[in-house]
């Protein structure tokens, strides 16, 4: 085959199954067999060896390893780890059988766990409750993050503010930031390719800054005044935001405990307007 394998620098930006797509119309009617399985079985290739592929496919060995050096890897071991690499990055990759319900329910736990464990809450919700304003910025998958802890903290005090709006930017809601401000910055995996830019420019700012995401967005953690470090590992094809939903929640509870007096108060204001307006059911 030409193309792919006189292209490498093409090939490294390549996905496992670009590569397939684009290798076919060259592949022999066995490595074609072969590339189909691997295109039918993506995320299990994560755990496969070049003799389990070869047999499932039905094809040989030798087909296999030749496939593996026309998509530009040198061996299985390759293979393996760029699935895996992945499924790191938060690509969504479906295995052929559906997770078992208490595999799911342990890896919940383990996200839970590690961030409870590698989280100051206490700390950074007493910068949150002492903060003038309150600035919680998130897009694409931390985005729902970010609409829920502005939500849960609105409840605990007052000015706090979501960016960026639907349609916005975020340059305006940043202008007028203050040593008095805080920013709180949702990472999770998978993220614009802005945002380094952006945690730079926070970082440089007046505003002390939580960054709030997956282990990959916190490597600038001694720059950042604190970390919220949540996995979404699954055994889904899908990232889970649980964890980050539970700190979430455990985070505005101790906004609220810092000054209980001060949020009851906002509490039952919420309530009397509600009811003024009618706006939530009576149950």
């Amino acid at each position: 085959m030409t193309g792919l394998a006189e292209r490498p620098g093409v090939v490294e930006r390549l996905g496992l199954a670009e590569r397939l797509v684009a290798a076919t119309p060259d592949l022999s009617p066995q490595e074609r067999r072969a590339a189909e399985f691997m295109r039918d079985h993506l995320a299990d290739l994560a755990v496969y060896n070049a003799t389990e592929v070869a047999h499932l496919s039905g094809v040989s060995k030798a087909t296999v390893s030749r496939l593996y050096r026309r998509l530009g890897f040198e061996s299985a071991e390759q293979v393996r780890d760029h699935v895996r690499a992945l499924r790191a990055t938060g690509a969504p990759l479906a295995r052929d059988l559906p997770p078992q319900l208490t595999d799911h329910l342990e890896q919940e736990s383990t996200n839970l766990r590690a961030a409870l464990a590698g989280s100051d809450i206490a700390a950074t919700a007493a910068t949150l409750a002492r903060a003038a304003r309150v600035v919680v910025i998130g897009f694409r998958n931390s985005y729902p993050v970010a609409l829920h802890l502005r939500q849960q903290l609105a409840q605990a005090r007052d000015g706090v503010t979501l960016a960026p709006l639907p349609g916005q930017t975020v340059g305006e809601e940043l202008a007028s930031l203050t040593a008095n401000d805080v920013v709180v910055l949702v990472g999770f995996r998978r993220r614009p390719q802005h945002f380094d830019r952006l945690r730079d420019a926070l970082i440089a700012g007046p505003a002390r800054v939580v960054l709030f995401g997956d282990a990959s967005a916190t490597h600038p953690a001694g720059q950042v005044d604190h970390t919220l470090v949540c996995p979404v590992d699954s055994v889904t094809a899908f990232d889970s935001y649980a964890a980050a939903f539970s700190v979430v929640s455990l985070l505005a509870a101790a906004v609220l405990a810092d000054d209980l007096r001060e949020g009851r108060t906002r509490i039952a204001r919420i309530g009397d307007v509600f009811r003024d307006l009618d706006e939530l059911e009576v149950l």
